[in-house]
């Protein structure tokens, strides 16, 4: 940890440490009559406050108390967007524990793994589940018990998984005095392994002041603007990077909160959206895909919904435009990892770009946008020279600031920093005003004769294409190029499209040299477990690709 110079004169100023559990306080105090609600898993819909959520927090502490559940102990959820799970994230880090958030869409082995190597002592999860749980229970060989987060009559009559307990039993039998302890808030909060392609995933560890320094910056203007006024539904789950910090940031300031559960389809999203009042929402590409898809085949509008908030992966500007003209519905582009917990960027416009045409300021918000206040970034050359900010000029971003991981859990792959920057892994241009676009991940960047290749541009280009679904574009191997670009399709349901029109599709658009050499149509594209679209799959499968041009 970085070492401060001290001043002979320090200030006068209460000494408050920035923890989690006061974001629940704050939200019962002042807004304790604000609205959460629930799509369950059970089915129906459940309503209650803050002022409840508050409650059965500080009930839930107890329980974690009785069980043994000691400060900086790893607690594990395996969980839907929902109010028991928003509850678990103050009992656990309010209370001291650190709140480990799984992911149910990986593989077994892969979740045991991970539990193993945080060393949950317990894991909580919803009752759809209970088959997971049952295939991995056995390996995870430091969790004492588990909960399934249901009411007594839901419990299964008998589960291969050991020590079984129910969270509703829990909740009554525990009492809502309890005081909750105040400790140094750099003291470990909650834990998000990351979802790499390579590798084992490795973890982020935050404090209660990086998460609540976070959450002052995601609410500001600039960012994901989300105040008192506003019904907020995530559709982004709360095991993906803590929802992008919306369960702390809305808390904060008071906002009628609704979880959809696991019903992500258009349908279920869009009468949740229109039953709730929803306003403002935030999630992957390919969750918005399938709404626009829905309301569109229905000829259905947003009656209160009128922005959200899309990252994870770049948004295509043929989504953005028409979420913004055909529904009315501000998209903030915004960019992020695990290892930020995650925002860095939001793309907004300034107001010197008021009396810009349409086309310019949609340019604009294409981009993943500026820097929120405590994110510093640059780009930089292999050699690690800096380079210019001209909006041309590419190189592999890097960030820094107060959310920014500087190590690894358990010092996992060493010493990550570059002289106190923490390295992306994408590439990147920042604009002269502090406008970054990522043109590619560096991974995935093709090379050809030398020269790089962005296949963001590239998918956005073929996404605009009125009969493409999806798009997807890897590096092939040539045998002059080194690498030319091969476009992956899906295409919308009962659309047709040649290669040959899709290729000339580009002409004017981009670098001639840039067009795709080849298109080859598939069902569908391989989807990770955080909604993104796995290239390295892709690759895998058409490593043995013979190109025409070749």
């Amino acid at each position: 940890m970085a070492q401060y110079a001290k001043s002979p004169l320090m200030g006068q100023m209460m000494s408050q440490p920035l923890l989690i559990s006061g974001l629940i306080q704050h939200a019962d105090r002042y807004f304790g009559d604000s609205e959460i609600v629930s799509r369950r898993v059970e089915g129906d819909i459940h309503r209650y406050t803050y002022r409840d959520c508050h409650m059965r927090a500080r009930r839930m502490a107890n329980a974690l108390g009785k069980m043994g559940v000691k400060m900086g102990d790893r607690v594990a959820t395996l969980a839907w967007n929902g109010y028991r799970h928003l509850e678990l994230y103050y009992a656990i880090s309010g209370s001291g524990a650190v709140m480990h958030t799984i992911n149910p869409r990986l593989h077994p082995e892969q979740i045991a793994y991970i539990a193993n190597h945080a060393e949950d002592q317990y894991l909580f999860f919803d009752m759809t589940f209970l088959p997971l749980v049952e295939a991995f229970a056995a390996h995870c060989t430091t969790v004492k018990g588990f909960v399934m987060m249901c009411d007594r009559d839901r419990m299964p009559p008998q589960s291969k998984v050991p020590n079984l307990m129910c969270y509703e039993d829990l909740i009554a039998e525990n009492s809502d005095k309890y005081d909750w302890p105040v400790f140094d808030e750099n003291s470990a909060s909650s834990l998000c392994y990351t979802s790499g392609t390579t590798g084992n995933p490795k973890g982020a560890l935050y404090s209660h002041r990086s998460t609540v320094l976070h959450s002052f910056a995601s609410v500001m203007p600039d960012a994901l603007n989300v105040s008192a006024q506003d019904v907020v539904l995530p559709v982004v789950p709360m095991f993906h990077v803590n929802a992008w910090g919306l369960p702390y940031s809305v808390p904060m300031v008071g906002a009628k909160m609704v979880f959809p559960g696991p019903a992500l389809d258009g349908k279920s999203i869009y009468e949740l959206f229109e039953q709730e009042k929803v306003t403002f929402s935030a999630g992957v590409p390919t969750v918005w895909l399938g709404l626009l898809t829905y309301v569109g085949q229905n000829n259905l509008k947003f009656s209160t919904f009128r922005r959200t908030v899309i990252g994870g992966s770049a948004c295509p500007p043929a989504m953005m435009k028409t979420f913004r003209h055909q529904y009315g519905v501000d998209v903030v582009h915004a960019w992020g990892m695990t290892e930020m917990s995650p925002l860095g960027t939001a793309g907004t416009l300034q107001s010197k770009h008021a009396d810009l045409p349409e086309e310019q300021k949609q340019a604009i918000l294409e981009k993943q946008g500026h820097a929120i206040y405590g994110v510093d970034m640059k780009i930089v050359d292999d050699s690690g020279k800096e380079l210019p900010w001209d909006g041309k000029t590419y190189g592999n971003l890097l960030v820094k600031g107060p959310w920014v991981i500087e190590r690894y859990f358990k010092g996992e792959g060493g010493n990550v920093l570059q002289d106190g920057w923490f390295p992306t892994g994408d590439v990147a241009t920042i604009s002269p005003d502090g406008y970054m676009q990522i043109t590619d991940r560096s991974k995935d960047v093709i090379k050809s004769g030398g020269e790089w290749i962005g296949t963001i541009d590239l998918e956005n280009i073929a996404a605009g294409h009125p009969a493409v679904q999806q798009a997807a574009c890897i590096g092939v191997f040539h045998p002059k190029w080194d690498e030319r670009p091969l476009l992956v399709i899906v295409k919308k349901p009962d659309a047709e499209v040649s290669k040959e029109e899709l290729i000339k599709f580009f002409d004017g658009k981009i670098a001639k040299w840039w067009t795709p050499d080849d298109v080859v149509f598939v069902d569908a594209l391989p989807i990770g477990a955080t909604g993104k679209v796995l290239k390295n799959r892709i690759r895998e499968q058409f490593k043995e690709y013979k190109l025409p041009t070749a």
